[in-house]
């Protein structure tokens, strides 16, 4: 009896990778170390703000609109819990896509109206805040990028045939991704480079 119980094992096993489960498996778990490296870039990013903004207010305090703008845009950026499962719902990532977009187009604002300040542009702890912004922008891009692969892949899975029989039976979906025009968004905000090196992160 444990004899072909062992035979059972094998053949189920060997449909099952025929049939795509382990790359479901596979590319569903690069979706969350990837969708985890997003996150904590994106947090690296909310975390610089606040230093950003009372350095900014420090020169320019009469630009409370532009300031007030970032403030809020981080504080809806922060209300939201990008857990793991986030990613199985179109609507809240949706939602979040565009809490970050707002956030980017804040922070494009800030960094004109910095333009309008020579002190402000030449102060010390303001260069440092900048540095590390633009390092954690090209990190979120980064990030984004090998985000939107690992689902391009995983939804590739899920759709083809007969992985796509597999995914039905155990409840593989298809992941939300970012959209074309978020990352036309992302790909010009916010500009933070003033004509001298920055400093590597």
């Amino acid at each position: 009896m444990q004899k072909y119980f062992g035979y059972l094992v094998a053949v189920v096993s060997l449909v099952l990778t025929g049939c795509g489960y382990n790359t479901l498996q596979s590319t569903d778990e690069q979706i969350k170390a990837s969708w985890s490296e997003v996150v904590n870039q994106y947090q690296r990013r909310a975390d610089l703000i606040p230093n950003l903004v009372n350095t900014v207010k420090g020169f320019a305090e009469q630009e409370k609109g532009v300031l007030l703008g970032v403030t809020n845009a981080r504080s809806k950026v922060t209300g939201i819990q990008a857990t793991p499962e986030l990613v199985n719902n179109p609507e809240a990532f949706t939602k979040f896509q565009a809490a970050q977009g707002e956030l980017s187009n804040a922070l494009s604002r800030l960094m004109v109206v910095v333009e309008n300040y020579p002190q402000l542009k030449s102060d010390a702890n303001f260069r440092e805040l900048q540095a590390q912004l633009e390092g954690t922008e090209n990190r979120i891009t980064v990030a984004r990028n090998r985000y939107i692969k690992a689902v391009q892949d995983y939804n590739v899975t899920v759709r083809s045939f007969p992985s796509n029989l597999t995914a039905m039976l155990f409840g593989f979906q298809t992941k939300p991704n970012f959209t074309v025009e978020n990352e036309q968004a992302i790909s010009v905000a916010p500009k933070v480079d003033f004509g001298t090196p920055a400093k590597a992160q």
